[in-house]
């Protein structure tokens, strides 16, 4: 094995995956942002549009940071390759929307961001395509919806914002076997902490504004999956529709990938003690997160996470107004319904993220009045304790 053959691990990865200098041999990643790019001659043009000569030709179909950018995260993804998106609803989208055509059967778990279920019970049924909902932990559930054939899987594990945990590998399993492709919102597990492909996923979706970013600063998303599906059937999908992802936001993603692990597990481990605090609080009749002994799908995470993730959920006793008034008495953590932020960021599902679903819908997904989904950062969580103790008096 030569050096240049020899495999790279993750967190090298983060930092040198898809690195492409330009002559000037610069150290940090270069700032294409460019919306065109210029030929030597008529022919050249031509050859660069039928596919002749591979090189850039607009940067709503390729852009050299962005190409970096998408060859980053699919080396840490350990994907074969990776479309970059402006936005994570864009990457949920066109990943669904390129592979359905009327007729169609989609089976998706019921606890979904509220955006994502608009596509599902909104926007598909436009189109002759009839959707199925189950309750992701309920194999038995998966089973009879796929005991027909379908033609797209989709589901999120942890869920938003219950923090359900769903058996990928044996969802897998039954997908497969009814002939469709699962797609699996990776979002709040991240790459970092769990990997949807080698359980079984054919597709992975991301928000890239949450933790890849990090930060706060920019919008993005991603899809990833094989070569054939990014380049012959999502690729014209993107190409045509124009969910570009901007030169500059794919630079600030590009450089947020070199700390996602260090952020990412240094809000795990706050979250974990925060939530153990949360826990014990008589206020609470429950806490819901992956990694305490009580989540109802705690051995689940075990094998198939290898963290437990930044967020919690709590149920609050006496509901809205009770919650409202932790809301407005936190100092430190701010209200936002943003996630996966250094800055921890609470938020009221009922009345935010999920507002616009009916009361049915929104019960029948384990959100209540008295719900509040809580995003931990990379501040001390003992500071984090103190201000939810002195919040809750």
């Amino acid at each position: 094995m030569t050096q240049s053959d020899r495999p790279l691990r993750p967190r090298t990865l983060q930092v040198r995956g898809g690195l492409a200098r330009t002559q000037f041999k610069e150290t940090s990643e270069a700032l294409f942002l460019n919306s065109g790019f210029v030929y030597d001659s008529a022919l050249e043009a031509e050859q660069s549009f039928d596919g002749t000569l591979n090189r850039m030709v607009y940067s709503r179909f390729k852009n050299p940071t962005v190409a970096m950018f998408e060859a980053r995260l699919a080396a840490i993804e350990g994907a074969p390759a990776c479309k970059a998106t402006a936005t994570g609803m864009a990457a949920v989208h066109s990943a669904l929307l390129c592979q359905v055509r009327a007729g169609d059967h989609v089976v998706a778990s019921r606890a979904l961001f509220g955006s994502c279920q608009w596509i599902l019970t909104e926007l598909m049924p436009r189109y002759g395509v009839t959707v199925k909902f189950v309750d992701g932990t309920d194999l038995d559930q998966w089973r009879t919806a796929l005991s027909q054939p379908t033609r797209l899987v989709f589901l999120e594990s942890p869920s938003n914002p219950t923090l359900e945990v769903i058996d990928i590998a044996a969802v897998a399993d039954l997908a497969h076997k009814a002939g469709a492709v699962l797609v699996v919102d990776n979002v709040f597990a991240t790459p970092i902490l769990q990997s949807p492909f080698s359980l079984g996923a054919d597709i992975v979706v991301y928000s890239a504004t949450k933790h890849i970013d990090g930060q706060g600063r920019c919008l993005g998303g991603a899809v990833l999956g094989s070569e054939e599906f990014c380049n012959d059937v999502l690729g014209p999908y993107l190409r045509n529709t124009g969910p570009t992802l901007s030169p500059f936001n794919a630079w600030v993603l590009l450089k947020s990938l070199e700390t996602l692990d260090m952020r990412v597990e240094r809000a795990c481990a706050g979250a974990l003690k925060l939530a153990q605090f949360l826990e014990s609080r008589a206020e609470f009749s429950e806490v819901l997160y992956p990694g305490l002994p009580s989540h109802p799908q705690y051995e689940l995470v075990k094998r198939q996470m290898r963290g437990y993730g930044t967020l919690i959920a709590v149920e609050l006793k006496g509901g809205k107004q009770v919650a409202y008034d932790l809301l407005d008495k936190l100092e430190v953590v701010d209200i936002s319904n943003n996630l996966g932020d250094s800055k921890s960021l609470i938020c009221h599902p009922w009345t935010t993220t999920h507002q616009r679903l009916s009361a049915e819908d929104k019960l029948a997904m384990g959100i209540t009045e008295g719900l509040l989904r809580l995003s931990v950062g990379l501040e001390d969580p003992d500071d984090l304790i103190d201000d939810f103790a002195l919040a809750l008096g």
